[in-house]
């Protein structure tokens, strides 16, 4: 239990800056929410349970146009795909012996930021970590967009986008380290940036939604990476998921006998 209750205290601490960059990226949204007719629990509510801007914002187009749910429910599902492949990336993170229901519940709370503060962490992953990242992020974010209903015109937005600024402050620090840690790393990451890049001049992706470019970006260049620097399998792999295994069944026992 007391290693259940280090990973959600340092879930928060590495959360806590990932919420306040939510909180004013979310104000805006709150603006677009406001126009859509939206009230501040609604706006509350939709944050709450959809937890992407590109998402979000389309969201709010397809109710401002007064399209069908089953258009709505399309459109979000294209928007928020990629992380689908977050969810199977942060799944390798897990022990094995990690429960479906906390690999659902990580799997809700899922985006951008805390995957990455998340796949970041060494060895095997706590679900509690994630669990104590989602707790204070998350309703940063929807708090955000309510307080953007309610006051998102007192604010210029010059200086609400000017706040959003930390989100590619925090981008950086995350991948930094593990781009030092491995040349093949560093090497992934910028030819990640040079292919977005890329991509987002040329007309003939003009078509897709930028979730649907990450998502193809992410599974060719991944692709392309593990099949040329494949990960060797190993002793020293296996002995990192026996560990893992073994800590969770420890945390398991533990909780059992405080019982």
């Amino acid at each position: 239990m007391n290693g259940n209750r280090n990973a959600f205290a340092n879930g928060i601490r590495d959360g806590a800056p990932i919420a306040l960059g939510y909180f004013a990226v979310a104000f805006s949204l709150g603006i677009v929410a406001k126009k859509a007719g939206l009230n501040p629990f609604q706006g509350f509510l939709s944050s709450i349970l959809n937890h992407a801007s590109a998402g979000e914002y389309a969201e709010f187009t397809v109710i401002m146009a007064n399209a069908p749910y089953f258009e709505m429910a399309i459109v979000i599902l294209v928007t928020n795909i990629r992380y689908l492949l977050m969810s199977c990336a942060l799944s390798q993170k897990f022990s094995p012996d990690t429960a479906m229901g906390h690999r659902l519940l990580v799997g809700f709370g899922i985006t951008d930021e805390i995957f990455g503060i998340s796949v970041g962490k060494p060895g095997m992953l706590n679900p509690c970590y994630s669990y104590g990242a989602m707790a204070i992020a998350l309703p940063g974010w929807a708090f955000g967009t309510a307080m953007g209903v309610v006051a998102g015109n007192v604010l210029p937005v010059s200086l609400v986008s000017a706040l959003s600024v930390a989100l590619y402050g925090m981008f950086v620090a995350i991948i930094v380290p593990a781009a030092k840690a491995g040349r093949v790393v560093g090497g992934v990451i910028l030819v990640s940036f040079l292919a977005s890049f890329i991509v987002s001049r040329l007309s003939v992706f003009n078509g897709l939604s930028d979730s649907m470019k990450i998502s193809l970006l992410t599974v060719v260049i991944a692709g392309a990476a593990a099949l040329l620097f494949p990960l060797k399998e190993g002793p020293e792999r296996e002995s990192v998921i026996e560990e893992g295994a073994e800590e969770n069944r420890g945390r398991i026992s533990g909780g059992e006998a405080e019982k």
